[in-house]
């Protein structure tokens, strides 16, 4: 079920209606509807697949009461690693072994040696990447004992699986939403009003910048041998526009929809394309990714090291991001993405320069720029666009070629292909969209507080220009990009 489809628009109301007014004298009857809807949502995908969800939710459920009574260190450590290797087995199954049966034949090809392995029609589970990270970030808060393990098994089941947020996040920490699982939620009128906007302003990112953006995007990768270089770099930057359009709507929306049940999610992204360098695109985009890495895996490799040297620092960096880019699919492109933004990261890391302050805690995130900063800004764009051939792209040869075009003199042309006129309208709306962006830099979203110096009459006229422009400008649906991931 999209969230930018009918069913949805029927679906979020009706639980809605239940939720506050039939099911809203007992927080169990309120838990368990959460639980039933959002198996539902996960079911009309693939009901089959339900299984694999419920499966991670009893495994870590059962590991962290085990943990809890557990204080023999070596048996503590056999508990956290079957629950590592049950998600990651499922994950790794599902996401990546086709991938690895076809490299293991290609390796020994090389070597005129022919090995007989037969790869499978293997279907992807929607958002396994997400639930599995939801859920082993809580066993392993309990192993540290950052956590108490809860023995409400419903209220789990209802932290795993929260629909709006189930398919592509954000990746919720236990310690962020389980508490609000297992306390009273009352209803509170300003924070659905909230919940509203930023659900407008999701599915305005994603039906009129984001699908806009695709139409071209998808016409230009897929035909790129057939232009010129400044056309493909209308693509690139087509791509890059409609990959922040559509995971921080989805975002939204997300967020939005979670906060009309009385629940905060984490913030998912602070503006990244106003980032002045790679440190802070990483603490701006796709956050609750980024922060799992951060603590799971960047932090630990650095400090478990025996030594501190910056040679540990750079290791664990391009391990981290070779490992995010692999999160991403089952592709070499994905792995030298990861690779690009390690080495675009790198200068952080080598002139010892400090983070931002950045409150990672309330998700504030403060723009103070000079001139030299927008310059900067400018810059990362420019690196990130650059960066998102290499996602976008169907293969490593694929990315080459396109990047070799660009740089060839070709790009001194005027960019052709169809539907110039469409294309320039698109631009327009993205400019306009980015103007709207930058005045709202400084909230969760970018209308969050801006219409707020307004007059209500004027603020909801506003709103109802912005669901004209979304019903008059509504690009051909696309499901959202990270449904694949």
């Amino acid at each position: 079920m999209l969230f930018n489809s009918i069913d949805f628009a029927i679906f979020l109301p009706t639980v809605l209606i239940l939720y506050w007014f039939v099911f809203n004298k007992s927080l169990k009857a309120q838990n368990f509807l959460i639980v039933v809807a959002s198996y539902l949502f996960y079911g009309l995908w693939d009901w089959k697949f339900l299984f694999l969800i419920l499966l991670s939710t009893v495994v870590d459920y059962s590991i962290g009461l085990l943990l809890k009574k557990e204080n023999h260190l070596t048996k503590r450590k056999v508990l956290l690693w079957t629950s590592v290797a049950v998600n990651l087995g499922i994950l790794g199954f599902f996401k990546y072994y086709n991938f690895f049966i076809e490299n293991f034949i290609e390796v020994f090809s090389i070597f005129g040696v022919s090995i007989q392995a037969n790869t499978l029609n293997i279907i992807l589970p929607v958002g396994i990447s997400f639930y599995t990270f939801q859920t082993l970030s809580y066993t392993i808060d309990v192993y540290k004992r950052k956590l108490e393990p809860t023995k409400d098994f419903l209220a789990f089941t209802a932290f795993v699986s929260f629909f709006p947020q189930l398919v592509a996040g954000p990746i919720e920490r236990a310690s962020n939403l389980l508490p609000q699982i297992t306390n009273k939620r009352t209803f509170d009128y300003s924070k659905s009003v909230d919940g509203l906007r930023q659900i407008l302003w999701g599915l305005i990112k994603k039906m009129v910048i984001a699908d806009n953006c695709a139409v071209f995007a998808n016409q230009i990768f897929a035909n790129s041998a057939d232009y010129n270089g400044s056309t493909l770099i209308l693509g690139a930057f087509f791509f890059t526009i409609q990959i922040y359009a559509d995971f921080s709507g989805y975002s939204d929306i997300a967020i939005g929809s979670a906060r009309l049940f009385g629940i905060n999610l984490r913030q998912n992204f602070a503006f990244p394309y106003f980032s002045r360098n790679f440190a802070e695109v990483w603490q701006r985009w796709h956050i609750s990714l980024t922060t799992w890495f951060r603590d799971y895996l960047f932090i630990p490799m650095v400090r478990n090291s025996k030594s501190t040297s910056m040679f540990v620092k750079i290791r664990a960096l391009f391990l981290q991001f070779i490992i995010i880019g692999f999160w991403h699919g089952a592709n070499w492109t994905f792995i030298l993405w990861g690779v690009t933004h390690a080495i675009f990261f790198l200068p952080n890391i080598l002139k010892k320069k400090k983070k931002k302050s950045i409150k990672t805690k309330t998700y504030k995130y403060k723009f103070v720029f000079n001139s030299l900063d927008k310059l900067r800004m400018i810059k990362t764009f420019a690196l990130i666009t650059f960066s998102m051939i290499i996602f976008r792209a169907e293969s490593v040869q694929h990315a080459f070629n396109y990047i070799s075009k660009i740089f060839s003199t070709s790009t001194l042309s005027f960019p052709r292909f169809m539907n110039m006129r469409d294309a320039a309208l698109t631009l327009l709306l993205v400019a306009v969209f980015f103007v709207i962006e930058w005045f709202g830099k400084n909230d969760q979203y970018a209308i969050e507080k801006s219409l707020n110096k307004f007059s209500r009459p004027v603020r909801w006229s506003i709103y109802y220009v912005l669901v004209l422009v979304m019903f008059l400008f509504v690009g051909k649906q696309q499901e959202f990009i990270y449904f694949q991931f």
